[in-house]
Formats: structure tokens, C-alpha cells, sequence
């Protein structure tokens, strides 16, 4: 492991992707499915609407029978039927009459629109007065005019957010079968390094804090996965096998620190004497250039650099998507946002520049991106950033107003 391999970032992600694969499903309750991976399609069992029902409170009126309504010339109609959500009309619309309907109720055979009641006197007696015609074929929700029986409603693959949870509610599935969640060790490198049960020695100056150990749990987590901790290993090679030899359930590893070819940099080593079978250390890619992946015991391995900057950006451009690949998600990596540059922005020529930036907009609405911070790869809080601008190799400077592509790492909003 003594030749930097220097590859591109596109080449390094396709070897990531193409080295992992979705591991095996679990059956989990619908109340503990969100967030989750959907195993395979689900389909409805039942019609969604299961009858046409109203849209509106008011009344079900047949068109020919209220045409040309009006303020000035209102039609009036018996009421010969009243039907509330959850009860069912007695039986089809009685010819020149209406029927009083809530929402979501029913509507009897023969209606052809639901009247709102604000285009009405309400119907304080038996009687209707109807001011308006313009409902006379609207607000009616048909049988299996959302979904009917048999369609997929949920697709494989899919994250379930809300929106999903109750189209699978709707189709009667009580239980989901899901993507089981990897187990990711997460492992941290160095003497210098301390946890809380040592922040005095942070305090003191004598230490700096594992930062990086707590920012990785975090994103393994919010990618899906269960984090693991192994520890921080010292810069001693039998320490560092100590901590991976913590690993044995685990899915994944990712190891902060100790990639890079300082001289008490022991990763390389120690994982040549563990039989890691590397796909590649170091690519044109900033920041994050010193980064390991390959498969360490038949499991995927990331080593990502020290730098708390450098650590994130690697974890969310080369970590990230393989995890959700493994997870079950038919959509491993975050779709780009298309922002113009706020700014004018520069990066060295030869790699993909990752920089950090806020997302907001311009009075014209469309959406600005500008630098969150100095970006040096030890400014960890530029990374309070709602996502990361790529300036493609080949290309030093982006002037202010030029389309660019952010991969969001939150949800953003506009500053006030």
C-alpha cells in the first residue's frame, strides 16, 4: 500500500457502489417503519376512496336541477337526506331534491356534484336556497380515484417518510418488511485524542477532543444505520488492532485518522497484516484526498481523514451512499440542487472541490449558494452548512451568477 492511487472522484464513488449490496430484510410494525427502506412493493388490498364521498361540506344536488342558481335567482330544494361522516345515504338522491353532506360522507347514487354551503342560505329548515351552479359537477372524490386494488402503492426501495407510511396505512399493512439497518463501526485515531471522561486534558490543552468519532456516529445514524463505537486507537499498531478486533458484528467500518503517510500513521499498516483488500487510497477530490477504501474481512472499510472538515465531506460524498445502498434505498446519493454562485468562487484546477456553503435566494427566486466560512479542512464550523458546491476538476474559478450543483446536507431556508 506505498503507491497513492490519485483517482477521480466519479471512478471512486463507482467502486464504493459497486462494492456493496443491500443486505437482507427484516419485518418491522408500520409505527416503527419511518425512516426505513421499503423491501419490496406493497400494494393495496382495498380501493382508496372505498366509495365516492364529498370533498366538501354542503349538498349533493344533480346538475340539470340547479343550473343557472344565482344570488338574484336561487333555486330552491327540499333536503331529503342528511348524512354525516361515517353514516351512508338511505338510499339514491330522491329526484328534485338534496342531500346534506359532510365531508369524507358518502354521496348517494344520482348526485353529480357537492354545492359548498357557502354558496347557500345553509338549509336552516327542510329547504335549501342554492345562490351558485358552479359545484354542480364538482367536489365528488370517486371509489379508487387515489389508488384501486392491486396498485403498488409504495414502491421498493422507497424511504418512508409520512406520506408513505400512510399510503401503506391505507393498504392495510399492519407490518412492512424493511432493509435491515448495517451496524458501521466507527473508530478514531490518535494519541492526541480525548473523550469526555478525559476533557480535562482537553481543558488543560494537553488533548484535543474526539470530535470526529461523535460528528461520524451522527451521519452513520441519520444515513439509516446503527453506529458502533470501537473506540479511539492509540498510535500504536497492537492498540489499533485491539479496536478492530471490536468490529467482529459489524457491517462496516469507518476509520477517522491515520490514512495519510505521516510517520505514526499505522492504519496502512495494520490493515496489510489483516488482509485488506484496498480499492484505493487517495483521489482528486478536496477535501478528503487521503482517503482508504476497499474490503477489510469481506466488509466494506473507509478510512477518511483526520481533519474534521475533511472527515465530514468524505463520509457524505464516498460513505454515505454506500450505506444507503446497503440499507435497501433505491436512491443511495442526495439529488443536487441547481443554485447560481452568490460569489465569486476558486479551487485548485486538477481536483473536485467540495465547498461548503449556505443556500438562500435572490430577489428573483432563484436559489444563491455562498461559502458557509473559511474553508480550510480543520474549520469544522463552516460545516453548519446546508450543503456542498462542487467545482469540477478543470475548472479554478466560478464567477459570481454561474449555475452550480449543491448536494444538500439539510433542509435549508432563506435568510431572513
Amino acid at each position: 500500500m506505498n503507491d497513492a492511487d490519485w483517482i477521480s472522484f466519479d471512478e471512486a464513488l463507482a467502486l464504493v457502489l459497486d462494492a456493496v449490496s443491500p443486505l437482507e430484510t427484516v419485518r418491522v410494525p408500520l409505527s416503527a417503519a419511518l425512516g426505513r427502506s421499503l423491501a419490496r412493493d406493497a400494494k393495496a388490498v382495498a380501493p382508496h376512496p372505498p366509495w365516492d364521498n364529498s370533498a366538501m361540506d354542503g349538498f349533493a344536488v344533480r346538475i340539470d336541477e340547479v343550473r343557472g342558481a344565482s344570488p338574484e335567482r336561487p333555486v330552491v330544494l327540499p333536503i331529503s337526506d342528511d348524512i354525516p361522516a361515517g353514516a351512508f345515504p338511505s338510499g339514491p338522491l330522491e329526484p328534485g331534491s338534496v342531500a346534506r353532506v359532510m365531508t369524507g360522507a358518502p354521496v348517494p347514487e344520482g348526485a353529480t356534484g357537492v354545492v359548498r354551503v357557502e354558496h347557500t342560505d345553509g338549509g336552516p329548515d327542510e329547504r335549501v336556497s342554492i345562490f351558485d351552479d358552479a359545484d354542480g359537477e364538482r367536489h365528488i372524490r370517486f371509489l379508487g380515484e387515489d389508488v384501486k386494488a392491486g396498485d403498488t402503492v409504495v414502491e421498493r426501495g422507497e424511504e418512508l417518510g409520512a406520506a408513505a407510511v400512510a399510503l401503506l396505512a391505507s393498504a392495510g399493512l399492519d407490518q412492512v418488511d424493511v432493509g435491515r439497518r448495517p451496524r458501521v463501526g466507527v473508530l478514531a485515531n490518535g494519541d492526541e485524542l480525548a473523550d469526555f471522561d478525559e476533557f480535562d486534558e482537553v481543558r488543560a490543552g494537553r488533548k484535543i477532543m474526539n470530535s470526529n468519532g461523535h460528528a461520524l456516529a451522527a451521519q452513520i445514524a441519520d444515513s439509516g444505520a446503527e453506529p458502533v463505537p470501537l473506540g479511539i486507537a492509540r498510535d500504536d499498531p497492537d492498540d489499533l488492532h485491539r479496536c478492530l478486533a471490536r468490529a467482529g458484528a459489524c457491517d462496516a467500518i469507518v476509520s477517522a485518522a491515520g490514512v495519510s503517510v505521516g510517520e505514526h500513521d499505522y492504519v496502512k499498516q495494520v490493515l496489510d497484516e489483516l488482509g485488506f483488500e484496498r480499492s484505493f487510497w487517495r483521489l482528486r477530490m478536496r477535501p478528503g484526498s487521503a482517503a482508504v477504501f476497499g474490503l477489510l474481512g469481506g466488509r466494506p472499510f473507509w478510512g477518511v481523514p483526520g481533519n474534521p472538515a475533511s472527515a465530514l465531506v468524505t463520509y457524505e460524498t464516498l460513505v454515505r451512499p454506500a450505506i444507503r445502498k446497503m440499507t435497501g434505498f433505491a436512491r443511495p446519493c442526495r439529488r443536487p440542487l441547481q443554485c447560481v454562485a452568490a460569489h465569486d468562487l476558486r479551487g485548485p484546477r486538477d481536483v473536485l472541490s467540495f465547498v461548503r456553503v449556505l443556500i438562500g435566494s435572490a430577489e428573483s427566486g432563484v436559489l444563491t449558494a455562498r461559502l458557509s466560512g473559511p474553508q480550510g479542512s480543520g474549520n469544522l464550523g463552516s460545516m453548519l452548512a446546508d450543503g456542498l458546491l462542487a467545482i469540477p476538476v478543470g475548472t479554478d474559478a466560478i464567477g459570481a451568477g454561474d449555475r452550480v450543483d449543491v448536494i444538500p446536507l439539510r433542509e435549508w431556508a432563506s435568510p431572513a
